[in-house]
């Protein structure tokens, strides 16, 4: 195999969440300029998503490239709640110089940024012309948070239009069919598992193949995708909270895997949801005493 062939690999790892495996064997000699910057930007993504932020902040410094920089406050804002200010306002003085504002890690971290504040609608702003293949899927992922389904396949479509065959358009078409439900379902789950087959059997994937069977009320087998999910990596956040959720409709407890999620990523959906459902109770119990 060669050292491109070994990087087309690292990039697709990454897409399918195979984040640990990157960080425990990223060594690839033989490569251009561009290509370490490549492989150096992934890493510093799967760190990120392995909540290693601290790794991320230690090792970008100010002389860093444009890509890093952006990453860095993307490390900032996920690791500080008291930083979260500063590392917005240095995202958009990135995003206002036109030296640095078409850098695509740029682009993806200014997204992100604005997607975990809840301001889909200004992400776009800065994603929706883009032509890159990972912006693109990223609008896939924000459409449907938004509930326009119809949005997300006329997206998913021209991600289809270019590659039909790249992984992040298989990714994007079984969101998709996730987000349309109904028979679509049965086509996520085989997307799924033809993703699993073809490379890396990811937690990411389990995860994936266990909400189609979720949909499809097969609780049991999600149950059994799940825990293999959770043996790969033990503090996923997705693989508790469905966990959560298939234990409740399986009508077993789930209190472990909630405080297991509470303690991963104590400002999950599920965890906030749960919280604002707990403060509405003891606010009426309070009334009423």
């Amino acid at each position: 195999m060669s050292e491109s062939d070994r990087l087309y690999g690292f990039r697709n790892n990454f897409y399918l969440g195979a984040y640990q495996a990157l960080v425990d064997d990223h060594e690839i000699e033989g490569l251009t300029e561009s290509e370490v910057l490549e492989r150096d930007t992934i890493l510093h993504r799967s760190n990120i998503a392995l909540g290693n932020h601290q790794v991320v902040l230690d090792s970008i410094k100010p002389s860093s490239p444009t890509a890093f920089q952006a990453l860095r406050l993307l490390a900032l804002y996920l690791s500080d709640p008291t930083k979260k200010e500063e590392a917005v306002e240095a995202i958009q003085d990135l995003l206002s110089d036109p030296a640095t504002a078409n850098n695509i890690t740029l682009i993806l971290a200014a997204a992100s940024i604005l997607s975990h504040e809840g301001n889909y609608a200004d992400a776009l702003k800065f994603t929706h012309a883009s032509t890159n293949l990972e912006v693109q899927a990223l609008n896939v992922q924000m459409y449907l948070k938004m509930d326009r389904p119809d949005a997300a396949e006329k997206q998913m479509k021209a991600m289809q239009a270019i590659d039909e065959d790249h992984t992040l358009t298989q990714l994007a078409n079984a969101w998709v069919d996730l987000g349309l439900g109904g028979s679509k379902i049965q086509d996520a789950y085989y997307i799924y598992q033809e993703l699993s087959e073809k490379f890396l059997q990811t937690s990411y994937l389990l995860n994936g193949s266990a909400v189609c069977n979720i949909h499809k009320g097969n609780f049991e087998e999600a149950e059994s995708l799940l825990q293999e999910a959770l043996q790969k990596d033990p503090k996923d956040a997705d693989t508790l909270a469905n966990l959560v959720v298939v234990e409740l409709h399986l009508g077993k407890p789930a209190t472990k895997y909630l405080s297991q999620l509470k303690t991963a990523a104590p400002s999950h959906v599920l965890v906030k949801k749960l919280q604002l459902r707990e403060e509405s109770f003891d606010r009426a119990v309070q009334a009423y005493a």
